[in-house]
C-alpha cells in the first residue's frame, strides 16, 4: 500500500513540480518595483512589472485568506486595500507537501492569489479589447501553483491576456462531511471565484470580459471539464480548452501497479462525505456536533498528511455543483454551449509506466499477456492482445503503454468529441512530437521511451524548456491556434493548415509535430482502435 501511495503522488505531482523548480530557476528580470505599471482593480490598485513587450502583475488577491472559521466555507470577496498593492511576486502557493522527499507541507492556506501576464500597451492595435485566458494547472488537485507557468509566449506572440490561478488542493479543496452539506467542491468554487475577478477587472489589463476562455492541463483540464457541465459555471467563459484530461479518462485497473485500482477523477459525494466522517475520527474530532468546529481548530500540518491530500484529491458530483459525472452531462447535452478544443498527447502513459517498471516490469510477451488479463479479464484480453500484438511494438512495455493511451485518454476523449459536436464547435488535437523535450528530468527508461508523454505539449506554450527550430516552429503555429481559438473560437493561425470541426471529415483530428508535413489531420478513432475499447470496455469509452 505504502509503494502505491508514494506512486500516485509521484505520478500526480511529477509535472507540477518540475514547473516550479523551472519557474524558480529563471526567473524575468524585474525592474524597481517604483517604475511598474499601475492598474486599477475592484479592490485597489496593483503595480505591476514591465518586461519590454510584455507586462505581469503578480500575487492579486481573488478572495479572501480562507483560513480560521473560513477554512472549508466557500470563497469571499478579498478585502479592499488603500493605496498601490505591489504585485511583483506570486502570493504564497496552496498547502501540499514536497515531492522529491519526505518533509512538512510548504505553502500556506492563505493562497487565494493569481497572476495576470499581458501584452505591453493595453488593448490591441486596432484599439480592440484583447481575449482573456484563464489557466488552471495541473498536479492531481493536491499539488502545483499558477506561477509555475510562464506564459509570455501566448501573451507577446498571441496577443492574449493569460491569468493563472491558484486554488485549495486535496483535504482543504475536496473534503466533505455531513456538517458541510456534502462535499461542496471548494477547488472548483476558488476557481469560479478567479473567473468572477476576471469578468470585474479584465478590462483595466487590455482584455474584453464578455471573452474569456478556461485552459487547463491534466488536473486544470478535469477542472475545464466540470466547469462545462457546472450549473454553478454559467456564464463565466464564451470558450473552453482540454489538454489530457477529457471528462472521460480513466485508468484501467491493476495496469500500473498489482495493488493499484481503477482510477476515476469524478466521484459519488456520498463517498467523499463518508470518507469525511471516517478522517474526521481518526483526528479526533467525532463528537455528535461540531465536527468542523473541531478539525478549524487543527493546524494545517495536521490536515496536510499524504493520506489525507491524496483521499481528498478527487471532485465529487451529485451536489450542486455537479448534479451529474461529467461525463454522463456530455452524453446527455447537460452542458454549457461554447466552443470547446481538447485533445491529448500520443504517448500520454508511458509517464506513469516508466515509474513502475522496475517494481513491475514486462519483460516479455507472457508477462505482457498477464497483464492484459488482469485488467480486462480473460475475453477481453483475447480480443486487446490481437489488436495491440506485442510483434507490432519494439517492445512488450511499448505495446502496454500504447494500449493503456488509447484505453486512457485518446478514446475516452474522442468519445467526448463526440457528445459534444453534437451542440457545441469542437475542435480535436493530438499532440504527436516523439521528439519533445523531456523537461521533467525523469531519465529515460530501457525499452520505454517517453516520446510524446503527458504534459510534454506544455513547452510549446508556456516558456519552460529549449526547443529545436522546427518545434519552435510547431510552437509558434500551436501558440496562433490556442489563442486564435481565445479570440474567435475557430482555432485557426496565420501560415498554418486548417484545423477541421469534429464531424466535418472523417479525419477530423490535427495530429501537431514538428517538419514541412507535422501538422495534419488523421483518423484518430481508427488509429487508436477506439471502436474496440466501445465494445470491450462500456462504460468507459461508451454511454452503457
Amino acid at each position: 500500500m505504502t509503494d502505491i501511495r508514494q506512486f500516485r503522488r509521484r505520478c500526480a505531482l511529477l509535472l507540477p513540480v518540475v514547473l516550479l523548480l523551472l519557474g524558480a530557476a529563471a526567473p524575468p528580470e524585474r525592474p524597481a518595483a517604483d517604475t511598474g505599471p499601475v492598474v486599477s482593480t475592484d479592490r485597489g490598485s496593483v503595480r505591476g512589472r514591465a518586461h519590454g513587450a510584455y507586462r505581469t502583475f503578480e500575487g492579486i488577491p481573488f478572495a479572501a485568506p480562507p483560513t480560521g472559521a473560513l477554512r472549508w466555507r466557500l470563497p469571499e470577496p478579498a478585502p479592499r486595500w488603500e493605496g498601490v498593492r505591489d504585485a511583483g511576486a506570486p502570493g504564497a502557493r496552496c498547502v501540499q507537501l514536497p515531492v522529491l522527499e519526505p518533509g512538512a507541507p510548504i505553502g500556506s492556506e492563505d493562497c487565494l492569489y493569481l497572476n495576470v501576464t499581458a501584452p505591453a500597451g493595453g488593448r490591441d492595435a486596432g484599439g480592440r479589447l484583447r481575449p482573456v485566458m484563464v489557466w488552471f494547472h495541473g498536479g492531481g488537485f493536491f499539488s502545483g501553483a499558477g506561477d509555475s507557468y510562464r506564459p509570455d509566449r501566448l501573451a507577446v506572440r498571441g496577443g492574449a491576456v493569460v491569468v493563472t490561478v491558484n486554488y485549495r488542493l486535496g483535504v482543504f479543496g475536496l473534503f466533505g462531511h455531513p456538517e458541510l452539506g456534502g462535499a461542496p467542491d471548494f477547488a472548483l468554487a476558488d476557481q469560479r471565484a478567479a473567473l468572477r475577478w476576471v469578468r470585474a477587472n479584465a478590462e483595466g489589463f487590455g482584455a474584453d470580459p464578455r471573452n474569456v476562455t478556461v485552459f487547463g492541463e491534466s488536473a486544470g483540464a478535469l477542472s475545464v471539464c466540470a466547469h462545462l457541465t457546472s450549473p454553478a459555471s454559467a456564464g463565466l467563459f464564451q470558450k473552453a480548452i482540454v489538454q489530457s484530461g477529457s471528462c472521460s479518462i480513466t485508468t484501467p485497473p491493476r495496469s500500473l501497479l498489482p495493488g493499484l485500482g481503477t482510477y476515476e477523477p469524478f466521484v459519488p459525494e456520498r463517498r467523499t462525505v463518508e470518507e469525511g466522517v471516517l478522517a474526521a475520527a481518526r483526528l479526533g474530532c467525532s463528537r455528535p456536533t461540531g465536527v468542523l468546529d473541531c478539525l478549524r481548530r487543527l493546524d494545517s500540518g495536521a490536515l496536510a498528511t499524504a493520506e489525507l491530500m491524496q483521499r481528498f484529491s478527487l471532485v465529487s458530483y451529485g451536489n450542486d455543483t455537479l448534479p451529474l459525472e461529467p461525463r454522463r452531462a456530455l452524453e446527455d447535452g447537460l452542458f454549457h454551449r461554447v466552443p470547446v478544443m481538447q485533445g491529448a498527447t500520443q504517448d500520454e502513459m508511458r509517464l506513469f509506466l516508466a515509474q513502475t517498471l522496475a517494481a513491475y516490469p514486462i519483460g516479455d510477451e507472457a508477462a505482457y499477456r498477464a497483464r492484459l488479463e488482469l485488467s480486462f479479464g480473460a475475453s477481453a484480453a483475447r480480443a486487446v492482445g490481437a489488436r495491440y500484438p506485442v510483434s507490432a511494438y519494439p517492445t512488450p512495455a511499448v505495446s502496454w503503454a500504447t494500449l493503456l493511451t488509447d484505453a486512457s485518454f485518446l478514446c475516452p476523449a474522442l468519445r467526448d468529441g463526440r457528445a459534444l459536436a453534437r451542440h457545441v464547435p469542437t475542435y480535436e488535437y493530438r499532440f504527436s512530437d516523439r521528439d519533445a523535450p523531456n523537461f521533467t528530468g525523469l531519465p529515460e527508461v530501457p525499452g520505454l521511451p517517453l516520446g510524446a508523454a503527458h504534459g510534454f505539449e506544455l513547452p510549446y506554450l508556456f516558456t519552460m524548456a529549449a526547443l529545436t527550430g522546427p518545434q519552435q516552429q510547431l510552437a509558434d503555429r500551436m501558440t496562433g491556434y490556442w489563442t486564435g481559438f481565445a479570440r474567435t473560437g475557430v482555432p485557426a493561425a496565420p501560415g498554418a493548415p486548417p484545423w477541421a470541426r469534429h464531424g466535418s471529415a472523417a479525419a477530423a483530428v490535427l495530429s501537431l509535430a514538428p517538419g514541412a508535413d507535422g501538422i495534419r489531420t488523421v483518423d484518430a478513432r481508427a488509429e487508436h482502435h477506439c471502436a474496440l475499447w466501445d465494445a470491450q470496455w462500456p462504460g468507459v469509452t461508451t454511454s452503457g
